[in-house]
């Protein structure tokens, strides 16, 4: 499969197209090196100017891709350009953050670790076309912690996020995360979305200390601490001056034994 992924990419290359030749199918128990070759479309001023040769492609050591699975926990993030991405690894054209990412199954109530990291050779590779160039990611447009399926398999599970890392350093977060769903299907706590304010905190809003609404219909009011909580816990000056490696601890709990 390296080999066949080589000689796409190198093909297209020369013919001065830059193709996506690898799908990732695998899940977090079963993935299989395989980089998804979208070297450089959209950040960099300048593509590679050489193609990499088919012998040191071969060589390289790729990293397991990482598809999140129904059940799995992962970190949403996006950069400052919307150019590296993560959402769970279905998509090639956007998940270069997919190689060796921390997506722990959730098998109940306890502590888990999502993580991100650019400090791989299929990252490299995708990005600048050389595993051994290492292009930096900055800025933040959206993070979350996001379970994938979390509102049909674990009805009622909360999220509460115990750190944030940023390169081995922890952040300060203003405000606690809450738990939520955008779509009724994934369960997610949001870290930064710029698009809800601590005034619009959506109504399904759940958390460790309970329901950030009371209420139903008209009669909708807010908890006593609901200013506790926040959608944009998380402050993207953090983030822009670069970063490589985004690490989340957090606690499940709701979950029904």
């Amino acid at each position: 499969m390296k080999k066949l992924i080589a000689c796409m990419l190198l093909s297209a290359m020369v013919c001065g197209a830059l193709a996506s030749c690898g799908g990732k199918e695998e899940s977090s128990e079963e993935a299989t090196t395989q980089p998804t070759t979208e070297a450089t479309t959209e950040a960099p001023t300048e593509a590679p100017t050489e193609a990499p040769s088919a012998v040191s492609v071969e060589d390289i050591d790729f990293e397991d891709t990482v598809v999140a699975q129904s059940g799995d926990a992962y970190l949403a993030i996006v950069d400052g350009q919307w150019w590296i991405q993560y959402w769970g690894g279905d998509d090639p054209s956007k998940d270069y953050l997919t190689y060796s990412a921390g997506v722990p199954t959730i098998t109940g109530n306890g502590d888990y670790t999502v993580s991100v990291t650019a400090d791989t050779n299929g990252f490299r590779f995708d990005t600048t076309g050389s595993a051994e160039d290492q292009y930096v990611p900055s800025g933040l447009q959206f993070m979350a912690v996001m379970i994938k399926d979390g509102e049909t398999k674990f009805p009622g599970a909360v999220i509460t996020v115990n750190s944030v890392k940023v390169d081995g350093k922890e952040l300060t977060l203003d405000g606690k995360p809450y738990t939520s769903s955008d779509d009724g299907v994934e369960t997610r706590a949001n870290l930064y979305n710029q698009w809800v304010s601590k005034d619009n905190i959506p109504q399904d809003a759940r958390s460790a200390d309970g329901k950030l609404y009371e209420g139903e219909g008209d009669s909708v009011t807010a908890a006593s601490f609901i200013g506790d909580y926040s959608p944009q816990a998380v402050n993207p000056d953090d983030f822009a001056d670069g970063w490589t490696t985004v690490e989340v601890d957090f606690t499940v709990s709701g979950i029904a034994e």
